[in-house]
């Protein structure tokens, strides 16, 4: 009896074991290999699946989705002889995952050994600087050679990414500098330009400002001249008009004679001969006057005055050689 038990719950435990391994579940986006005495009989999809307990076997589970994987910096050399080390991150995924288990080995070590062997070949062509600046160019040439060579292996890669590319440390040093003068130089010829800008409106602004006053002046004196032009005439129309005799021009011409004289600078001034004429006409206008008498004597352009106060006895003024 205790072997009859014994032998049930082994035949429990067998079928239990069974149904586990008929009744597979694959998750959504991965697909598993199933090998029937070790050969290959086809490929399960996501969800529920029946297979042949001991007989069918899961070779491998695949995840479909696109993987990211980083190469640690693999040293190049460029055309100039410079090594740099560059840092690679491949976007790779499966699309055929019979193929990807049984075309290569490890398509992971397969996928980076082949970046490396084609980085070299594109980084050999290149110098360093054209290598620091192509990155998209080299991005797509890796791209274009590692999809065509993982085809076959049901891989398809969807981007590749340089993330470093570091060059020697003398390099480094060097190109540091050499972007540093580059800025200096700018920064130098800006400046430059600005005090040449500076410069070149300063002058306009000089140049407009002398224009203006220069048209300032002539206009100012274009008026002032008019104005003295129209003063001229309409004394000159009022005498005329007023008819006025030798006489009153004579007096007109003593009392501009005390404006001439006018100032602290003026030292010397020299009296026209012509005032004779006028004087002499003068005089004989004051003749008949009683009171003060005041006489004058002419000669070789001078002026020379006698006056007769009317307590004192009169006094001839010395003459003027």
């Amino acid at each position: 009896m205790p072997s009859v038990i014994i032998v049930l719950i082994i035949l429990v435990v067998l079928v239990f074991i069974a149904l586990i391994k008929t009744i597979q579940v694959i998750p959504q986006a991965s697909a598993a290999i199933v090998e029937r005495f070790g050969r290959y009989t086809r490929t399960l999809n996501a969800g529920l699946n029946i297979v042949v307990p001991f007989i069918d076997s899961i070779r491998n589970r695949i995840d479909l989705r696109e993987q990211v994987v980083p190469f640690p910096p693999q040293p190049v050399i460029t055309q100039d002889n410079l090594v740099v080390n560059i840092d690679t991150v491949i976007y790779y995924q499966v699309t055929d995952a019979r193929a990807a288990t049984y075309e290569v080995a490890s398509y992971i070590q397969a996928i980076e050994q082949l970046t490396v062997t084609t980085l070299r070949n594109i980084i050999g062509g290149m110098d360093l600087e054209r290598t620091l600046t192509s990155r998209e160019e080299i991005n797509a040439a890796l791209r274009g050679v590692l999809d065509e060579a993982t085809g076959k292996w049901g891989i398809r890669v969807n981007r590749v990414e340089l993330k470093a590319i570091e060059p020697p440390t003398s390099i480094q040093d060097s190109m540091e500098k050499q972007m540093r003068a580059d800025r200096d130089k700018r920064a130098a010829i800006l400046q430059a330009e600005g005090v040449r800008q500076s410069e070149i409106l300063r002058a306009e602004g000089e140049k407009q400002s002398a224009i203006l006053r220069a048209e300032g002046e002539a206009k100012a004196s274009a008026l002032r001249a008019e104005g003295e032009a129209q003063a001229i005439r309409t004394v000159f129309e009022s005498i005329h008009a007023g008819d006025a005799d030798q006489k009153l021009l004579a007096y007109q011409y003593l009392q501009m004679l005390p404006k001439i004289a006018e100032g602290d600078a003026n030292k010397l001034w020299i009296v026209p001969s012509e005032i004779g004429d006028a004087l002499k006409g003068l005089s004989g206008a004051f003749g008949n006057l009683g009171g003060d008498s005041v006489g004058f004597n002419t000669g070789n352009g001078k002026e020379q005055q006698q006056t007769s106060p009317r307590h004192t006895p009169p006094r001839q003024a010395p003459p003027v050689d």
